[in-house]
């Protein structure tokens, strides 16, 4: 088994909040990332797929399909934009960035799966000192 890593960026405004409360008590629960005006940041993501290498091609999988795929799915929906309000597969979830790696994990996994590898893991890197590695499942 061979594990592969392809590195995307993108840049992404959000906020945290529940809209069953007020801005105050939200405020309390999640301090500067309830801010009512949004906030930012330059996320990089870890896309990790595993396999065994084709004796035909000697890859797992086609990085340059693998970027493709993140492209699409995922870099083209949320690459400067509103997280909350922008992005289909977000609506009514809190971005969080552990609800993040889950969606996206669910828009990819199938599409690497046609490509005969199996999605390892989604590690998304929201500060230089905070991330998140998601190894699906429930």
């Amino acid at each position: 088994m061979v594990y592969i890593t392809r590195r995307e960026r993108f840049t992404a405004a959000h906020r945290l909040f529940d809209p069953k409360l007020s801005d105050a008590q939200n405020t309390e629960i999640f301090g500067g990332c309830a801010n009512p005006n949004w906030h930012g940041h330059n996320y990089e993501m870890f896309v990790t797929v595993k396999g065994e290498v084709s004796s035909e091609h000697g890859w797992v999988m086609n990085l340059k399909t693998l970027s493709d795929i993140l492209k699409e799915k995922v870099i083209g929906k949320m690459d400067h934009k509103n997280l909350n309000m922008d992005v289909d597969f977000l609506k009514g979830v809190m971005t969080s960035t552990e609800n993040l790696a889950i969606a996206i994990w669910n828009q990819i996994e199938g599409e690497i799966a046609k490509h005969g590898a199996q999605l390892h893991s989604i590690k998304i890197r929201e500060t230089e000192n905070n991330y998140v590695e998601y190894f699906g499942g429930k």
